[in-house]
Formats: structure tokens, C-alpha cells, sequence
């Protein structure tokens, strides 16, 4: 039997990921969705979203002076091997599509100043994806997305503030680790969209049949 084939979703914070997911699942159902985000957990790992919340609450604020880059890598770390065991233990029968896998964690961590870690060999070493869907969007775009910068994590631009010139340095970085992350897989990348919809249908244009 023809192992039915797993996709990932890239794409720069703002690209809209999330949004295009829980669109696609509604219109894939014979595919399963992977992701962190609360929408795809079952009771059973609601562990994972409550670590997201520490990481927002907890982590990143007290990142440089209460917990080191290196911590915030191993604490990223659980949501990597969370994605790697449902891609190691899926059913070869259901295609697969999976938000972001380690690339986006990967680049985030090197970005925050952990350029090398003993943990990147081994994310490097999971189980490969078939294809790689990139959702592109322009650093603008996705600023104005975030409420010019109101709604921003700390890991999703440079320095203590997040003004415009700090969070488009930042999103040039993060693309372009990312891409190096995928670059010997098929990646696919879908141009900005002015809409949900219009992404969904693009990312699902190019999904293998």
C-alpha cells in the first residue's frame, strides 16, 4: 500500500496558518490536520496548550534575565516531539497535514540567539515530510495584521519593543531560516492572498491528490 502523503504549512508569523487550517479541515475531512494550536488538541494532550500558555505568561516574558534562550528551546522542544510522534505513529491511510513541524520553532530558536544546540541534529534527523507548502506574506502585510505590532510576542520580533523596523528584520530572518530548514524538500510556495478563502483554496490547489 502507497503510504498516503504528509504536507507542511510554513509560513512567517501573520502569514495566516492557523486561519487556512481550520479552513482546510473543514473541507479535507479525510486528511488530519497537526497542529499545536488548541483548535487541533484532543483532551488527551491538552497538556500541549497549557504549555503555550506558560510560554506566553511565563517564558517569554522573562526571557534574557529569567530563563535563558537555551531554556526556551528546551521548553519548545515538547511541542517538536509532540509533532514528531503523530507523524511517526500516524495511519499511513490518512493523508497528513502538519502546521510547521520543527522548521519554524528551529528558526525562532537560532533567531533568539541559539545558533547551535545538540537538540537541532536531532529534529533534523525526524521523519520527512513529502512536500512543504510555504504560505507567504509580506512583512507589512503581516504587521498591519498584528495590529501594527499591539498583538506581537516577544518572539516574533527583535529588541524589547515591537516597532516596525524590529519586526521586519525579524520576519526577513525567520523566512529565510526557515526556507534553508526546507530546502531539500519539494516546497510549493503560495503568493500572499487577500483572504482566507482565497489562501485555502490556493494552499489546496497544490496539495497532492
Amino acid at each position: 500500500m502507497t503510504e498516503s502523503p504528509c504536507v507542511v504549512l510554513i509560513g512567517a508569523d501573520g502569514a495566516g496558518k492557523s486561519s487556512v487550517l481550520r479552513d482546510l479541515a473543514t473541507r479535507l475531512p479525510h486528511w488530519r490536520i497537526a497542529s499545536t494550536d488548541d483548535t487541533f488538541l484532543g483532551e488527551s494532550h491538552r497538556l500541549i496548550a497549557d504549555l503555550r500558555g506558560r510560554l506566553a505568561t511565563d517564558v517569554l516574558p522573562g526571557l534574557g534575565t529569567t530563563y535563558s534562550p537555551e531554556f526556551l528551546a528546551c521548553f519548545l522542544q515538547t511541542a517538536v516531539v509532540y509533532l514528531r510522534d503523530l507523524l511517526r505513529e500516524r495511519d499511513p491511510a490518512t493523508p497528513l497535514l502538519m502546521d510547521s513541524y520543527y522548521y519554524k520553532i528551529l528558526a525562532k530558536c537560532r533567531l533568539a540567539g541559539v545558533d547551535e544546540n545538540p537538540m537541532y541534529s536531532w529534529w533534523r534527523s525526524f521523519p520527512r515530510p513529502h512536500a512543504v507548502v510555504h504560505l507567504d506574506v509580506s512583512p507589512r502585510t503581516a504587521w498591519l495584521r498584528s495590529g501594527r505590532g499591539a498583538r506581537l510576542n516577544p518572539l516574533e520580533h527583535f529588541g524589547e519593543r515591537p516597532d516596525w523596523p524590529a519586526f521586519d528584520s525579524y520576519q526577513k530572518g525567520l523566512r529565510k531560516l526557515m526556507l534553508e530548514e526546507v530546502q531539500d524538500l519539494p516546497v510549493t510556495v503560495v503568493p500572499e492572498q487577500p483572504s482566507v478563502a482565497r489562501a485555502s483554496n490556493a494552499v489546496l490547489g497544490v496539495l497532492p491528490r
